[in-house]
């Protein structure tokens, strides 16, 4: 009866028909609708609502603030420590702090971009609803929380991989713009040349897809390759004084060598048992389920996973960083499961976020904190200009334990134990770190036997004891104690110990 009369669900004056015509219109307007309410859009920027950005950079930066804790050297070996006397310069300041927060901060920035972009993404090809769950994923992501705000490569390859995803000419997407997704995946390319793995499958399936494939490789592929390359090739004649490809380097050092081992191998099925869980974490029972429930279309994404980690098995060196790219694909199909829930959807939501919360609070002020608080006491005998003159520092630890002058910023003599990889193919080469620790005490002593004793030395704990005799004998004080780590492990040890030597 309701059905029928004009206070129901028809309108008076208008046939069922007519009306269910209307609704159709009004059902596919939604899958292009921003989240606002009813449908409607906010004032925009960059494309999306503008509370929804905001939102995300202030996740972001917060983010930044809230990881004070060291990854890996390369976050601070292959950025910070090459060019932190070029940035201040460009900057026209001199502080440390700066130089330290700064690219952290627009490295945050642009992860909340890449975040915004992931969220417009499957907006566009889905709905609303569905991109919303993505977009939660996202941010609760206990690893993302961990390395997007660090200033790694792996970082930047990750976030190039999202904007040149939004371009990709998935089925439905309205984004599509085969000139951009290209150049953003050549220049991820020519930051880290792996950034290609994952995109191989979805190249090959692009180049299968188009009718004009001709077009594709004379307009697109062959202009974007030279442009990037021919701008890569220049940059690296200026600071090598040399022509140099450096991604064949890459290429040859990594691969055909495969002298990544130097740093630590791992067995082939490391990734599937280790890597790819850890980074997953909570993530990965809705990881498995939105991969049986994605539609079929995003098989592409599964198969660019499974790809890239199979690739990264046949290499020997294996890090969780190195699989970090595809953490947003995975995220899609964890998305897709939360959207799919039909019962205890909000113990779903409550079980992501809390488990996911404790992870990256601890891994982002607790864990591995040490190599950086203690550069902060190194810093500290740059603020007396009177230190400099008869200062020095000498960093017993691991290899690359710690920042260096990136985090000091003065012309204070500072050493620390080298481990370049030996390039002869020597199967008995040892570095100098290996050296100091088959026998620190005997190390120390011949090294120092007629030699200027540092006045200042920084080492694991576990070290203490074993060169004690050497402390005392040479009048060293332990001046600073900073935690590192609960979870010490062979020359890692749970804290960090600063000597001084007594001045006479």
């Amino acid at each position: 009866m309701r059905a029928g009369g004009g206070g129901g669900f028809f309108p008076r004056g208008r046939t069922r028909s007519a009306d269910t015509v209307r609704l159709r219109k009004r059902k596919s307007a939604l899958y292009g609708a921003a989240p606002g309410a009813g449908g409607e859009r906010g004032p925009d920027l960059i494309g999306e609502n503008i509370y929804l950005v905001l939102f995300t950079i202030t996740l972001r930066v917060l983010n930044c603030f809230l990881v004070q804790t060291s990854f890996v050297p390369d976050e601070y070996w292959q950025s910070l420590e090459v060019a932190h006397h070029m940035f201040l310069q460009l900057l026209a300041k001199d502080d440390v702090q700066l130089l330290i927060w700064i690219p952290r901060l627009v490295q945050a920035l642009l992860s909340a971009l890449a975040d915004v972009k992931l969220y417009s993404l499957v907006r566009h090809l889905e709905t609303a609803e569905t991109a919303k769950w993505v977009y939660l994923c996202q941010l609760c992501s206990w690893f993302t929380w961990y390395c997007c705000t660090r200033t790694l490569t792996n970082t930047m390859e990750t976030v190039l991989t999202i904007f040149a995803l939004f371009y990709y000419p998935m089925e439905g997407s309205k984004t599509k713009s085969s000139c951009k997704y290209l150049t953003l995946v050549t220049l991820a390319f020519i930051i880290r040349p792996t950034a290609v793995i994952p995109w191989i499958p979805l190249v090959l399936r692009h180049f299968w897809q188009e009718q004009k494939k001709a077009d594709l490789v004379l307009y697109s592929y062959i202009p974007v390759g030279l442009v990037i390359l021919g701008i890569s090739l220049i940059i690296d004649r200026v600071f090598f004084g040399e022509w140099i490809l450096v991604q064949l380097k890459f290429l040859k050092f990594n691969v055909l060598q495969n002298l990544g081992t130097f740093y630590g191998s791992h067995p082939w099925h490391w990734y599937l048992t280790q890597g790819l869980p850890v980074i997953l974490g909570t993530h990965l029972p809705f990881f498995i389920h939105g991969c049986i429930q994605a539609p079929k279309r995003y098989r592409i994404f599964l198969v660019v996973v499974v790809w890239t980690v199979l690739v990264y098995s046949m290499l020997s060196h294996k890090e969780f960083r190195f699989i970090y790219p595809i953490l947003p694909f995975c995220m899609v199909f964890c998305g897709y499961s939360l959207k799919q829930l039909k019962t205890w959807k909000k113990s779903a939501i409550t079980f992501l976020l809390l488990s996911n919360l404790l992870p990256a609070l601890y891994t982002g002020l607790i864990h591995q904190r040490g190599s950086l608080d203690v550069m902060m006491h190194m810093q500290q005998l740059c603020n007396n200009s009177s230190n400099q003159s008869w200062a020095s520092v000498f960093i017993m630890m691991p290899c690359h334990s710690t920042p260096f002058y990136s985090h000091v910023h003065c012309p204070l003599p500072m050493r620390f134990l080298r481990c370049p990889p030996d390039l002869t193919g020597n199967e008995s080469y040892l570095d100098e770190a290996d050296i100091f620790y088959s026998n620190p005490l005997k190390w120390l002593n011949e090294e120092f036997y007629n030699g200027t004793l540092p006045t200042h030395l920084v080492f694991f704990s576990v070290l203490e004891q074993e060169i004690s005799s050497f402390l005392a004998l040479n009048g060293y004080e332990k001046t600073a104690t900073v935690f590192h780590t609960h979870m010490p492990q062979g020359r890692i040890g749970s804290h960090i110990y600063v000597y001084a030597r007594r001045v006479k």
